[in-house]
């Protein structure tokens, strides 16, 4: 999708909004569509996105944007070295040691029918993270980009275990609501911290959940059936949407006589996650605003609806980004490369698991290469997007 219209629920035009999806690993390709953008941006060390909005992985690649947006182009090489200097121990703890523990604490579990004094958390203790994340984003310079109009907000999704609401935390400037609500969505007031950045990013099962305030929260992407909703209630007019999923026809459906590892399957159920509600929004933006473009402005006016067009640019990967990881496939810490093997995840159709896990410099530089180049191939529109 190149340029699309969405509704917009304020009269008067308001400012450019990132939107960073999730994808574990996959999040890299977005640093490669952001260096060129800050190639191609030619007001200096201006901000061209005041409101920034991320899920999951998205939500750590926007809070470092954010945190450093007084200056865009110093922002993305911070944010791309800190990418490329990645390795999984930095991650998560995947030693064999950490992983027999965990292993053994599900099995133990299961066999006392969930009877010991604690439950297992997540097969993996991404709790290295927190100290990586601490270094990437300068979390007071939130703060600070809003107070000197560099930033208009920030807002980061997670998904509540106890509620089941996709809740959007955001920091911003004083005039913003305090709070909106839809089915399902709430968006909240909050200073945000390292804590809402580990929430956002624990995938199900793979790794913990957080704390914040009185409930647990698991990665945003999950139940975030309106990715674009966001930036729209922060007053955003227009979107640059950066995903991690090719736009391409579906594979046609081939007669198959293996029985789908549970690689596949777990990859099949993470896509599910993280790429198909984003999908889904944008085509809703697009039949909603087809809708208003049959309308008048007299006729509109005379209804006194606030709709309007959005405009949207989405930049998505030319190619699957799980075929990159095969060759890469070694730099897993042994214990989990031999985990994932037993899984199938490094067979062709269950490359997508490893995907999203492989946090490695290697596999990151191919992503962020990618993101790159096909930024640079549609330079021109970029640029139009932006020149506004």
């Amino acid at each position: 999708m190149a340029h699309a219209e969405a509704t917009l629920h304020q009269d008067d035009k308001g400012p450019c909004a990132l939107i960073l999806s999730g994808g574990g690993a996959r999040a890299a390709y977005q640093v490669g569509v952001l260096l060129a953008v800050a190639r191609i941006w030619r007001h200096g060390e201006a901000n061209p996105f005041p409101i920034i909005c991320g899920a999951s992985a998205g939500a750590i690649n926007a809070a470092g944007l954010a945190s450093r947006a007084s200056d865009f182009q110093s922002s993305v090489r911070h944010l791309a070295r800190s990418w490329l200097l990645l390795s999984p121990e930095r991650v998560y703890r995947a030693s064999v040691p950490a992983l027999l523990k965990s292993a053994g604490h599900w099995v133990i579990s299961v066999l006392a029918g969930g009877l010991g004094e604690r439950n297992p958390k997540s097969l993996l203790d991404n709790a290295p993270l927190r100290d990586l994340l601490s270094e990437l984003v300068d979390f007071e310079g939130i703060g600070r980009a809003v107070d000197d109009g560099s930033l208009l907000a920030l807002s980061i999704t997670a998904s509540g275990y106890t509620s089941g609401q996709s809740v959007s935390f955001y920091q911003g400037a004083p005039t913003l609501p305090d709070t909106w609500q839809r089915a399902s969505r709430i968006g909240l007031r909050a200073e945000i911290s390292v804590d809402h950045l580990m929430a956002s990013s624990a995938i199900p099962l793979v790794f913990p959940a957080a704390r914040i305030n009185r409930e647990y929260f698991g990665d945003g992407s999950v139940r975030q059936i309106a990715p674009l909703s966001p930036a729209i209630h922060l007053g955003a007019s227009k979107l640059l949407v950066i995903g991690v999923a090719p736009h391409a026809e579906p594979p046609g459906r081939e007669k198959v006589n293996e029985y789908p590892s549970l690689a596949q399957v777990a990859g099949h159920l993470l896509n599910s996650v993280f790429l198909d509600s984003l999908e889904a929004d944008l085509e809703r933006v697009q039949r909603v605003n087809n809708t208003i473009s049959l309308l008048s402005e007299e006729v509109r006016a005379a209804h006194r609806t606030a709709l309007r067009p959005l405009q949207v640019l989405t930049i998505a990967p030319s190619r699957p980004l799980e075929r990159l990881v095969m060759p890469h496939r070694k730099r897993f810490p042994p214990g989990l490369r031999f985990l994932l093997g037993g899984l199938g995840a490094f067979r062709r159709q269950g490359s997508v698991l490893s995907s999203y896990l492989l946090f490695h410099g290697d596999y990151v530089r191919q992503l962020v290469k990618l993101g790159y180049r096909d930024a640079m191939k549609r330079r021109k529109e970029l640029e139009c997007f932006l020149a506004d």
